[in-house]
Protein backbone atom coordinates (compact mmCIF):
# COMPACT_ATOMS: atom_id res chain seq x y z
CA UNK A 1 0.00 0.00 0.00
CA UNK A 2 1.76 3.57 -0.78
CA UNK A 3 0.73 5.47 1.82
CA UNK A 4 2.53 3.23 4.06
CA UNK A 5 5.65 3.58 2.10
CA UNK A 6 4.89 7.16 2.59
CA UNK A 7 4.44 6.99 6.07
CA UNK A 8 8.29 5.05 6.55
CA UNK A 9 9.75 6.98 3.46
CA UNK A 10 11.11 9.74 4.99
CA UNK A 11 13.23 8.13 7.46
CA UNK A 12 13.65 5.14 5.10
CA UNK A 13 15.27 7.79 2.41
CA UNK A 14 17.07 9.70 4.87
CA UNK A 15 18.94 6.79 6.04
CA UNK A 16 20.02 5.71 2.35
CA UNK A 17 21.01 9.52 1.36
CA UNK A 18 23.17 9.44 4.11
CA UNK A 19 25.35 6.36 2.73
CA UNK A 20 25.35 7.00 -0.50
CA UNK A 21 25.64 10.48 -1.55
CA UNK A 22 29.02 11.98 -2.48
CA UNK A 23 30.48 13.78 0.31
CA UNK A 24 31.93 16.70 -1.21
CA UNK A 25 30.68 20.39 -1.81
CA UNK A 26 30.23 21.57 1.90
CA UNK A 27 33.45 23.90 1.66
CA UNK A 28 31.88 25.82 -1.65
CA UNK A 29 28.46 25.77 -0.90
CA UNK A 30 26.37 28.48 -1.21
CA UNK A 31 28.18 29.60 -4.36
CA UNK A 32 25.13 31.47 -5.02
CA UNK A 33 21.82 33.33 -3.74
CA UNK A 34 20.09 30.79 -1.26
CA UNK A 35 16.12 30.57 -1.69
CA UNK A 36 13.69 29.37 1.02
CA UNK A 37 10.76 29.03 0.09
CA UNK A 38 7.49 29.36 2.25
CA UNK A 39 4.18 27.69 1.30
CA UNK A 40 1.87 30.46 3.64
CA UNK A 41 1.28 34.09 3.57
CA UNK A 42 3.59 36.91 4.66
CA UNK A 43 3.17 37.58 8.47
CA UNK A 44 2.38 34.19 9.61
CA UNK A 45 3.96 33.01 12.78
CA UNK A 46 6.37 30.27 10.18
CA UNK A 47 6.83 33.08 7.84
CA UNK A 48 8.35 35.50 10.37
CA UNK A 49 10.62 32.63 11.57
CA UNK A 50 12.01 32.12 8.28
CA UNK A 51 12.81 35.58 8.05
CA UNK A 52 14.68 35.56 11.18
CA UNK A 53 16.82 32.32 10.37
CA UNK A 54 17.02 33.89 6.81
CA UNK A 55 18.86 36.94 7.92
CA UNK A 56 21.09 34.94 10.00
CA UNK A 57 22.23 32.35 7.39
CA UNK A 58 22.59 34.96 5.15
CA UNK A 59 25.58 36.19 7.53
CA UNK A 60 26.95 32.79 8.19
CA UNK A 61 27.12 31.93 4.54
CA UNK A 62 28.46 35.05 2.91
CA UNK A 63 25.55 35.06 0.53
CA UNK A 64 22.08 36.36 -0.13
CA UNK A 65 19.19 34.36 1.80
CA UNK A 66 16.00 35.25 -0.07
CA UNK A 67 12.39 33.97 1.80
CA UNK A 68 9.73 33.78 -1.29
CA UNK A 69 5.81 33.05 -0.24
CA UNK A 70 4.11 30.87 -2.11
CA UNK A 71 0.58 30.51 0.18
CA UNK A 72 -2.61 28.34 -1.57
CA UNK A 73 -3.86 25.40 -2.33
CA UNK A 74 -3.72 24.44 0.95
CA UNK A 75 0.61 24.25 1.08
CA UNK A 76 0.58 22.43 -2.85
CA UNK A 77 1.94 25.62 -4.27
CA UNK A 78 5.02 25.39 -2.31
CA UNK A 79 5.46 22.83 -2.20
CA UNK A 80 5.08 21.25 -5.62
CA UNK A 81 6.57 24.64 -6.46
CA UNK A 82 10.22 23.56 -4.21
CA UNK A 83 10.16 19.89 -5.56
CA UNK A 84 10.13 21.26 -9.19
CA UNK A 85 12.96 23.31 -8.75
CA UNK A 86 15.39 20.48 -8.41
CA UNK A 87 17.74 23.44 -7.13
CA UNK A 88 20.39 22.75 -4.64
CA UNK A 89 20.09 26.37 -3.56
CA UNK A 90 16.47 26.38 -2.85
CA UNK A 91 15.18 25.16 0.53
CA UNK A 92 11.84 24.62 1.87
CA UNK A 93 10.85 25.84 5.15
CA UNK A 94 6.83 24.42 6.45
CA UNK A 95 4.86 23.56 8.92
CA UNK A 96 4.64 19.30 9.36
CA UNK A 97 1.76 19.52 9.89
CA UNK A 98 0.20 20.55 6.15
CA UNK A 99 1.46 17.25 4.38
CA UNK A 100 1.18 14.81 7.12
CA UNK A 101 -2.47 15.65 6.71
CA UNK A 102 -2.63 16.22 3.19
CA UNK A 103 -3.16 12.29 2.34
CA UNK A 104 -6.24 11.56 4.14
CA UNK A 105 -7.72 15.49 2.62
CA UNK A 106 -7.36 14.73 -0.88
CA UNK A 107 -7.83 11.64 -3.60
CA UNK A 108 -5.05 12.54 -5.52
CA UNK A 109 -1.43 14.59 -4.24
CA UNK A 110 0.29 16.88 -7.15
CA UNK A 111 3.66 15.53 -4.99
CA UNK A 112 5.39 12.29 -3.30
CA UNK A 113 5.83 13.18 -0.01
CA UNK A 114 9.40 11.16 0.40
CA UNK A 115 10.97 14.26 -1.96
CA UNK A 116 10.57 16.14 1.48
CA UNK A 117 13.95 15.26 3.31
CA UNK A 118 14.78 16.48 6.36
CA UNK A 119 17.09 18.99 7.03
CA UNK A 120 16.50 19.84 10.30
CA UNK A 121 13.60 20.96 12.69
CA UNK A 122 13.54 24.20 13.94
CA UNK A 123 11.06 24.61 16.43
CA UNK A 124 7.82 23.14 17.61
CA UNK A 125 4.75 25.57 17.40
CA UNK A 126 2.74 25.94 20.29
CA UNK A 127 -0.84 24.72 19.82
CA UNK A 128 -3.42 25.49 22.62
CA UNK A 129 -7.08 24.39 23.16
CA UNK A 130 -8.56 27.62 23.58
CA UNK A 131 -12.19 28.53 24.65
CA UNK A 132 -14.61 31.83 25.46
CA UNK A 133 -14.24 33.19 28.63
CA UNK A 134 -17.81 33.55 29.11
CA UNK A 135 -18.31 29.96 28.57
CA UNK A 136 -16.62 29.81 32.71
CA UNK A 137 -14.93 26.48 32.01
CA UNK A 138 -11.43 26.82 33.40
CA UNK A 139 -10.29 23.01 32.38
CA UNK A 140 -10.46 20.04 29.36
CA UNK A 141 -12.26 17.91 32.13
CA UNK A 142 -14.68 20.56 32.60
CA UNK A 143 -14.96 21.12 28.61
CA UNK A 144 -15.76 17.80 28.21
CA UNK A 145 -17.88 17.63 31.26
CA UNK A 146 -19.94 20.24 29.66
CA UNK A 147 -19.94 18.85 26.48
CA UNK A 148 -21.15 15.60 27.29
CA UNK A 149 -24.24 17.35 28.85
CA UNK A 150 -25.48 19.36 26.13
CA UNK A 151 -25.18 17.19 23.12
CA UNK A 152 -25.28 18.73 19.66
CA UNK A 153 -25.79 22.30 21.88
CA UNK A 154 -21.56 23.30 21.33
CA UNK A 155 -19.75 23.98 18.46
CA UNK A 156 -16.06 23.78 17.02
CA UNK A 157 -13.20 24.97 14.88
CA UNK A 158 -9.87 24.37 14.10
CA UNK A 159 -6.81 25.26 11.33
CA UNK A 160 -7.44 22.56 8.87
CA UNK A 161 -4.71 19.94 8.78
CA UNK A 162 -3.11 17.53 11.68
CA UNK A 163 -4.33 18.92 14.62
CA UNK A 164 -7.45 19.05 13.02
CA UNK A 165 -7.92 15.04 12.77
CA UNK A 166 -6.73 14.95 16.22
CA UNK A 167 -9.41 16.77 17.97
CA UNK A 168 -12.21 15.97 15.62
CA UNK A 169 -10.39 12.03 16.70
CA UNK A 170 -11.05 13.06 20.56
CA UNK A 171 -14.42 13.95 20.25
CA UNK A 172 -15.26 10.70 18.90
CA UNK A 173 -13.02 8.54 21.02
CA UNK A 174 -15.12 10.30 23.98
CA UNK A 175 -18.55 10.61 22.58
CA UNK A 176 -18.82 14.17 22.46
CA UNK A 177 -21.41 15.48 19.82
CA UNK A 178 -20.05 18.87 18.91
CA UNK A 179 -20.53 19.96 15.85
CA UNK A 180 -17.48 21.37 13.33
CA UNK A 181 -17.85 24.97 12.00
CA UNK A 182 -15.36 25.61 8.89
CA UNK A 183 -14.22 28.62 8.66
CA UNK A 184 -11.66 29.68 5.65
CA UNK A 185 -10.31 33.04 7.86
CA UNK A 186 -8.56 32.63 11.12
CA UNK A 187 -9.60 35.70 12.12
CA UNK A 188 -13.47 35.87 11.42
CA UNK A 189 -12.95 32.26 13.77
CA UNK A 190 -11.42 33.65 16.54
CA UNK A 191 -13.51 36.62 16.62
CA UNK A 192 -16.86 33.85 16.68
CA UNK A 193 -14.83 32.34 19.79
CA UNK A 194 -14.24 35.51 21.63
CA UNK A 195 -18.62 35.88 20.91
CA UNK A 196 -18.96 32.58 21.87
CA UNK A 197 -20.72 31.96 18.93
CA UNK A 198 -17.85 28.84 18.85
CA UNK A 199 -17.01 26.86 21.86
CA UNK A 200 -13.92 25.79 21.15
CA UNK A 201 -10.75 26.47 19.03
CA UNK A 202 -7.72 24.73 17.91
CA UNK A 203 -5.00 26.33 16.34
CA UNK A 204 -1.49 27.70 16.98
CA UNK A 205 -0.74 30.23 20.15
CA UNK A 206 0.11 33.26 17.95
CA UNK A 207 -3.36 33.08 16.41
CA UNK A 208 -5.73 33.07 19.14
CA UNK A 209 -3.13 35.38 21.96
CA UNK A 210 -4.44 38.63 21.30
CA UNK A 211 -8.01 37.41 22.50
CA UNK A 212 -6.06 36.05 25.35
CA UNK A 213 -4.72 38.84 26.03
CA UNK A 214 -7.85 40.70 25.34
CA UNK A 215 -9.62 38.94 28.23
CA UNK A 216 -12.43 37.31 25.77
CA UNK A 217 -10.47 34.08 25.01
CA UNK A 218 -9.21 31.41 28.22
CA UNK A 219 -7.08 28.62 27.33
CA UNK A 220 -7.55 25.15 28.73
CA UNK A 221 -4.68 22.99 27.22
CA UNK A 222 -1.71 22.71 25.40
CA UNK A 223 -1.43 19.91 23.09
CA UNK A 224 2.19 19.92 22.88
CA UNK A 225 4.06 17.43 24.92
CA UNK A 226 5.56 20.32 27.16
CA UNK A 227 4.21 23.08 28.54
CA UNK A 228 4.56 26.76 26.59
CA UNK A 229 6.86 29.46 28.59
CA UNK A 230 4.92 32.11 27.13
CA UNK A 231 1.53 30.29 28.97
CA UNK A 232 3.17 28.46 32.47
CA UNK A 233 -0.36 28.03 34.03
CA UNK A 234 -1.82 26.64 30.71
CA UNK A 235 -1.35 22.34 31.46
CA UNK A 236 -0.49 19.80 28.71
CA UNK A 237 -3.18 17.68 27.20
CA UNK A 238 -1.33 15.00 29.00
CA UNK A 239 -1.18 17.04 32.59
CA UNK A 240 -5.08 17.21 32.22
CA UNK A 241 -5.77 13.41 31.09
CA UNK A 242 -6.17 13.49 27.53
CA UNK A 243 -3.10 11.92 26.36
CA UNK A 244 -4.01 11.01 22.92
CA UNK A 245 -4.65 14.76 22.09
CA UNK A 246 -0.96 15.10 22.86
CA UNK A 247 1.04 16.49 19.50
CA UNK A 248 3.60 19.19 18.73
CA UNK A 249 3.65 21.22 15.85
CA UNK A 250 6.94 20.82 14.00
CA UNK A 251 8.78 23.08 11.45
CA UNK A 252 11.54 23.00 10.03
CA UNK A 253 13.71 22.53 7.08
CA UNK A 254 13.36 20.14 4.16
CA UNK A 255 16.18 19.87 1.56
CA UNK A 256 15.85 18.66 -2.36
CA UNK A 257 17.60 15.60 -3.98
CA UNK A 258 20.10 17.68 -6.20
CA UNK A 259 21.40 18.19 -2.63
CA UNK A 260 25.05 16.14 -1.32
CA UNK A 261 24.38 14.78 1.98
CA UNK A 262 27.39 16.98 3.34
CA UNK A 263 25.88 20.19 2.48
CA UNK A 264 22.43 18.87 3.98
CA UNK A 265 25.05 17.93 7.32
CA UNK A 266 26.19 21.53 6.65
CA UNK A 267 23.03 23.35 7.13
CA UNK A 268 21.74 21.34 9.77
CA UNK A 269 24.74 22.36 11.84
CA UNK A 270 24.42 25.92 10.79
CA UNK A 271 20.47 26.16 11.79
CA UNK A 272 21.33 24.28 14.88
CA UNK A 273 23.65 27.34 15.41
CA UNK A 274 21.52 30.24 14.53
CA UNK A 275 18.62 28.57 16.74
CA UNK A 276 20.71 28.80 19.80
CA UNK A 277 21.06 31.88 19.59
CA UNK A 278 18.98 33.75 22.59
CA UNK A 279 17.39 36.34 20.60
CA UNK A 280 16.46 34.00 17.71
CA UNK A 281 14.63 32.17 20.92
CA UNK A 282 12.97 35.03 22.59
CA UNK A 283 11.56 36.79 18.82
CA UNK A 284 10.56 32.96 17.99
CA UNK A 285 8.68 33.09 21.66
CA UNK A 286 6.70 35.59 20.90
CA UNK A 287 5.66 34.12 17.42
CA UNK A 288 4.09 31.23 19.53
CA UNK A 289 6.79 28.73 19.05
CA UNK A 290 9.44 27.03 21.47
CA UNK A 291 12.81 26.80 19.86
CA UNK A 292 13.43 22.61 19.63
CA UNK A 293 16.86 22.58 16.92
CA UNK A 294 17.56 19.01 16.23
CA UNK A 295 19.58 16.72 13.49
CA UNK A 296 17.91 15.25 9.64
CA UNK A 297 17.49 12.00 11.90
CA UNK A 298 15.72 13.53 14.63
CA UNK A 299 13.13 15.54 12.29
CA UNK A 300 12.45 13.14 10.46
CA UNK A 301 11.75 10.44 13.37
CA UNK A 302 9.69 13.16 14.63
CA UNK A 303 7.76 13.41 11.56
CA UNK A 304 7.49 9.95 10.97
CA UNK A 305 5.54 9.76 14.59
CA UNK A 306 3.17 12.46 13.78
CA UNK A 307 2.50 10.58 10.55
CA UNK A 308 1.37 7.71 11.91
CA UNK A 309 -0.68 9.49 15.03
CA UNK A 310 -2.27 11.34 12.05
CA UNK A 311 -2.73 8.35 10.22
CA UNK A 312 -4.81 6.49 13.42
CA UNK A 313 -6.73 9.67 14.39
CA UNK A 314 -8.11 9.34 10.57
CA UNK A 315 -8.72 5.91 10.80
CA UNK A 316 -11.22 5.89 13.66
CA UNK A 317 -12.93 8.85 11.83
CA UNK A 318 -12.94 6.16 9.08
CA UNK A 319 -11.16 8.35 6.70
CA UNK A 320 -8.78 6.60 3.91
CA UNK A 321 -5.12 7.64 2.27
CA UNK A 322 -5.33 8.89 -0.96
CA UNK A 323 -3.69 5.51 -3.24
CA UNK A 324 -2.29 7.44 -5.83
Amino acid sequence: MKFRAVLAGIIAISTSLLGNAPQAGAQSWPQRSVKIIVPLGPGSGVDIASRLFADRLTAVWGRPVVVENRPGGDGFVGITGFIGAHDDHTLLFTPTATFTAHPFQHEKLPYDARDLIPIARVANTLVPIAVPTSLNVKSLKEFVELARTQPGKLNWAGVTGALDFMFAAFLKAENLKIDKVPYRDNVQALNDLAEARIQAYVAALAIVRPQVQAGKVHLIAMMNRERAPSAPDVPTVREAGFPALEMDGLTGFFWSREMTDDVRKKISADVSAVAKDPEIVAKLGLTGSLVRAGTPEEFAAAIAEQQARVAQAAASLDIKPAQN
